[in-house]
């Protein structure tokens, strides 16, 4: 497919940055709860949340299509009843090449969701913070504001009920944490361990078969959700910015919103590709 399903998420475990800053909210931020259930179907199931950290620079249909698919497998796979899903855009401080600026990326989420979906929303923590935060931190961060802040899930004979977190991945990520140098082993066990991973597994690739032979991954492995993609999609943003840098359409492959706000904001069009570009002006 030519980069991970998830845009760059495969990086995140990297133990060289600095620390989170995840007691303080960044100033003006607010997290977003006004799509999640109020209520479970069935009260005899765990409420779920799906989070989803990447690039998205552009956010295509393909992002929105993990979501989807992981709906459906928790529709009828699951002792879950999944209440929401939060893209995750990471922070300018990712230097990642063809990485526009945080408030771009986050933008672009938010009109590929406000309409054309129930329960998709934004969280910008990740993207406003001074610098790079790992998966671990940033699944920490939703699990203070969805059990913490927000107290879990309100029951109706008035108790309430932890939500659990899952961290949504494509085949890539899984396959990236086998490598030692991306990411801590004490970041897979808590990642794994206290929250979990739902993988999106693209044609062509057997994540079992790379389970048994991790022994982290092996030793989770109950809470590693796997689902095969049915319909085979290999859209990337690397792709779509490359189509907006040699003037062909990108129509259908990104939602109309995203599609104008790329164009009207002269998204990726030049060399300005780094986030130290577009902080210094300078060209690669």
């Amino acid at each position: 497919m030519g980069e991970p399903i998830t845009d760059g998420i495969s990086n995140h475990g990297s133990e060289e940055h600095e620390p989170s800053n995840h007691g303080t909210p960044p100033p003006g931020y607010s997290f977003s709860t006004q799509k999640l259930a109020k209520t479970l179907h069935d009260t005899n199931k765990t409420p779920l949340v799906l989070v989803a950290c990447g690039s998205y620079s552009p956010v295509t249909y393909l992002h929105l299509r993990m979501f989807e698919m992981a709906a459906d497998y928790f529709t009828s796979h699951s002792k879950y009843e999944l209440i929401g899903g939060y893209f995750s855009p990471v922070s300018d401080y990712y230097q990642k090449e063809g990485l526009a600026p945080a408030h771009h990326r986050v933008k672009m989420c938010e009109l590929a969701t406000e309409t054309s979906s129930t329960w998709l929303m934004v969280d910008s923590w990740e993207a406003l913070q001074p610098s790079y935060q790992r998966t671990a931190v940033v699944l920490d961060h939703f699990d203070d504001e969805l059990n913490g802040n927000l107290g879990g899930m309100l029951l109706p004979d008035g108790s309430r009920r932890k939500i659990q977190i899952l961290l949504l991945a494509g085949g890539d990520l899984i396959e990236s944490m086998g490598r030692k140098d991306v990411w801590a082993s004490e970041d897979l066990h808590h990642i794994l361990g206290n929250f979990g991973c739902m993988v999106i597994e693209r044609t062509g690739t057997d994540v079992s078969e790379f389970l048994l032979s991790h022994d982290i991954l092996y030793e989770h492995k109950d809470n590693i959700h796997v689902v095969k993609q049915v319909i085979y999609n290999d859209i990337s943003s690397t792709k779509v910015r490359l189509f907006v840098k040699r003037k062909m359409s990108i129509k259908y492959l990104v939602p109309d919103a995203v599609m104008r706000y790329i164009f009207d904001n002269a998204l990726y069009s030049t060399k300005l590709t780094r986030k130290r570009d577009y902080v210094t002006f300078a060209f690669d």
